[in-house]
């Protein structure tokens, strides 16, 4: 009989480890995932249309006594999760028989918590990843099964960056999927004092200000670029950025100015950030 997992996933990277888990052959009898939010842009793809099509029972947004009751009876050797966006109490995680597992998009235990790709960018780092890793009562701070790094190019936005971690995903889990259900997998326990937790990330966290330096404000406009909300500073959006040396502000002050057609920004460096995608008035 082929190992049984139950699945919670959302998200590309939810899709991209479900169909890896699918065409292995593991039995997947239960997927459990989110209804999209009317208030995001859905950018990405759909798990539970992956799930319906190769006829897995697809649950979205069960309550949790729900959920407890429908494990319970499945009494899965495995519990997956892929980008699912709520934490799974440990009464629902030791219903695994043996062992339950998540991936996270960074490098744990750097960026532990909610929008690790966003943050490495913001934080100004040149590489994240991919890490499975196994859960525990405190978010993303079981032991590691592996883990696959991918580069942060200078310029990259978050979606650019995500698209890699997504490809990570997928081969860290290939990679790390016989040795699992073999249970001849090695694990690594973090050290949790070399990383940080971060919380999730709003709207308003793409305000601009002007008085940080041009490295600092060019790292979050490409954080926060589409399909993500955006930076901001008053009514003007600002979606791309390019760092400019070499040019003296026309501006004593640190803010956005227009030179000609272009636009430009003194930041509180000195330094001049030229806005490249702009929509609006400051």
């Amino acid at each position: 009989m082929a190992d049984q997992a139950v699945v919670f996933a959302y998200h590309d990277v939810g899709v991209r480890c479900l169909r890896v888990l699918l065409d292995a052959g593991v039995r997947v009898p239960l997927v459990v995932t989110h209804r999209d939010d009317p208030a995001e842009k859905i950018w990405f793809g759909s798990v539970a249309q992956l799930a319906r099509s190769r006829g897995v029972e697809v649950l979205e947004d069960p309550t949790l006594e729900q959920l407890a009751e429908t494990v319970r009876r499945i009494a899965p050797e495995f519990i997956f999760s892929f980008y699912y966006r709520r934490m799974l109490p440990a009464e629902l995680l030791a219903l695994a028989r043996r062992g339950a597992f998540n991936m996270h998009g960074s490098l744990l235990p750097k960026y532990r918590g909610r929008a690790p790709v966003n943050w490495a960018i913001l934080k100004g780092e040149r590489e994240t990843g991919a890490t499975l890793h196994e859960m525990t009562a405190k978010p993303d701070a079981g032991r590691i099964v592996d883990q696959q790094a991918v580069p942060i190019g200078p310029d990259d936005t978050a979606l650019e960056v995500f698209g890699r971690v997504t490809d990570a995903a997928e081969v860290v889990l290939k990679r790390s999927l016989k040795k699992l259900l073999a249970g001849t997998a090695d694990f690594k326990a973090q050290d949790l004092s070399r990383g940080s937790y971060f919380g999730g990330r709003k709207p308003e966290g793409g305000r601009i200000d002007w008085s940080k330096s041009a490295r600092e404000i060019h790292d979050l406009v490409r954080a926060v670029a589409p399909p993500y909300p955006g930076a901001f500073s008053g009514n003007l959006k600002i979606f791309r950025t390019r760092l400019e040396p070499g040019r003296t502000p026309r501006r004593a002050d640190p803010g956005p100015y227009r030179d000609g057609n272009a636009w430009f920004a003194r930041c509180g460096d000195g330094k001049v950030l030229r806005l490249l995608e702009v929509e609006g008035e400051p």
